[in-house]
């Protein structure tokens, strides 16, 4: 199974366009005919930003948003068979014999994927099922060889949790507001296979390395109102699944996907008809697939038309939605409960046989007591801890080990916790995102910016010659800050006669500058003054001190 298994294209589901049918037009120029007949300023145009539309139609219209959330285990193996996972392996290369439905193969559940789906149960404050049952959910596809999906239809492994995200107000980090959605429910499940269409050649490729990958399928409730606040909460849940190591969550390699389920409806009215937008891979294209839909609800429903149950997919170079399939004909997935596997249990403190062997159960309660602390404890901490602001702990979080490798600087320096937080925010962030790296890949280590700013600290250097040597640190050549400092000659003249020569330089060459001090006292004067003895130095005098001895100097 060295090759992509070779199948004819897949069959056009019920709701697709016939051959010799109109092909639809593109949403936005549907929403501009909607309006043909009516005045240039009455016409409808292509979706702009939701500020644009909001003020406009929410008085009158409710969204309602909730999300299906398919999380990529964390998992040497796949749910049900040994095979091993890895992203991006040659096609078929890791597919068992369950994996290809062989005849006579069966299912056996892995212990570490539930214990994953019970730990994120427990993080997002659900009850967990010790009794959870597996079923088969049937569709026919060339990506799914046996026919159906073990699922978990009936009774999930964890109910009833909640999820609190924060929300920046008017995109302002520095105002925020908490809001929480409801879980309905966590089920696991399989992942099918990749079906790769070749146009060309009029083919359809499969690969199944995918296929059998254990999943969890977190379910929301319909609770959110905007693009805005759904990528709010998946980003949270993203952070949660990392900081567990339930998942990766690696939007970028199909680790967490958003199927988003969005309608409208009058206040006081029942929930209007409801469209899924499929397989969103990134937050920033939620956002806009959610406030997309949602003006396209809107506007098809001012217009006299309807809203139709159907399924549809985000086009992020369009920056709009796409018909895929209509739901109206609901399909029948023929659940069934799964023979093959026996019912889930799961045990607490109080439930555990004594005579059991623990090896042999998952424990709940012995779970709970080893979860890490969460994001939300981790910002709180942070702010507590080190006085910094409530949005540079989010900053923090948001970057994979940037909140551990500030805490490492703290440990190795002198400067003020606040003072650290800029250079890492402004300076080493920047760097970063400049070359496209991560915090582990940094050249320039937390004991290396702690050692810089010890140097900075004690007034060895200058702010500025401080930032050169972080240039230089960046080459990763090897070098501490002291020998780059020492052999580019940066370090601050400590010499208080030689700064009063310089200063008395300077002052001598701005006889009309000195004047306008003597009579008026002019700040922006004296800091004129300044810059001219740093320029002077070449950057190597301390600024404070400079101050000073101008000052006395100029009262004389």
């Amino acid at each position: 199974m060295s090759e992509a298994l070779r199948t004819r294209p897949p069959p056009p589901s019920a709701g697709a366009r016939r051959l010799g049918s109109p092909r639809p037009a593109p949403p936005h120029q549907r929403l501009a005919r909607a309006g043909e007949g009516r005045s240039q300023g009455e016409q409808h145009h292509h979706p702009g930003p939701p500020s644009v539309w909001r003020d406009l139609y929410l008085a009158s219209w409710v969204p309602v948003v909730g999300l299906e959330i398919h999380v990529q285990i964390s998992s040497n193996s796949k749910l049900f068979s040994g095979s091993q996972v890895q992203f991006a392996a040659p096609p078929n290369s890791l597919v068992s014999f369950f994996d290809a439905s062989l005849p006579g193969t069966l299912p056996v559940l892995n212990r570490r994927c539930v214990e994953a789906a019970v730990m994120t149960g427990l993080a997002l404050n659900c009850s967990i099922n010790k009794k959870s049952l597996f079923d088969r959910k049937h569709y026919f596809y060339a990506d799914l060889p046996a026919g159906y999906q073990i699922t978990q239809q009936r009774v999930p492994i964890a109910v009833n949790g909640s999820l609190s995200y924060s929300l920046c107000i008017d995109n302002k980090m520095s105002q925020m507001v908490t809001k929480t959605v409801r879980i309905k429910q966590i089920q696991l499940e399989q992942d099918s296979g990749k079906s790769l269409h070749d146009d060309a050649r009029s083919q359809t490729l499969v690969d199944l390395n995918r296929a059998g990958v254990g999943l969890m399928e977190v379910v929301t409730e319909p609770d959110m109102c905007c693009g805005e606040e759904a990528a709010a909460a998946v980003r949270e849940l993203q952070l949660i699944l990392q900081t567990l190591g339930s998942s990766q969550a690696i939007m970028a390699e199909g680790q967490l996907r958003v199927d988003a389920n969005v309608s409208v409806h009058h206040p006081g009215e029942p929930y209007g008809v409801r469209t899924e937008v499929k397989n969103i891979n990134s937050v920033r294209f939620l956002a806009k697939a959610v406030d997309y839909e949602i003006q396209r609800q809107i506007e098809e429903l001012e217009n006299g038309g309807t809203i139709l149950n159907e399924t549809r997919s985000f086009d992020s170079k369009l920056g709009c939605t796409i018909p895929m399939r209509d739901k109206e004909g609901k399909q029948d997935y023929r659940f069934m409960p799964e023979p093959n596997l026996p019912p889930l249990i799961l045990y607490d403190a109080k439930s555990l046989p004594v005579n059991m062997n623990h090896q042999q159960v998952v424990n709940i309660d012995w779970i709970r007591e080893r979860l890490p602390d969460l994001p939300s404890v981790k910002r709180a901490k942070l702010v507590e801890l080190y006085g910094i602001l409530p949005e540079h702990s989010f900053t923090l979080l948001n970057e994979d080990g940037l909140a551990e490798y500030f805490e490492n600087v703290i440990k190795q320096t002198q400067m003020k916790p606040k003072k650290v937080i800029g250079w890492i925010l402004n300076d080493l962030l920047s760097y970063l995102k400049q070359h496209a790296l991560t915090v582990k890949d940094s050249p320039v280590s937390s004991f290396l910016l702690a050692d810089l700013l010890n140097l900075l600290e004690r007034r060895e250097i200058s702010s500025s010659a401080a930032k050169q040597v972080l240039e230089e640190l960046w080459k990763g050549e090897g070098k501490t800050p002291l020998k780059i400092v020492k052999e580019k000659k940066l370090e601050l003249i400590q010499d208080q006669k030689e700064l009063e020569q310089i200063c008395q330089s300077v002052i001598d060459r701005q006889e009309d500058e000195v004047i306008m001090m003597v009579l008026g006292r002019n700040q922006k004067v004296l800091n004129k003054l300044i810059g001219l003895v740093q320029r002077a130095t070449r950057g190597r005098s301390n600024p404070v001190l400079v101050k000073q001895i101008l000052e006395k100097k100029l009262s004389e």
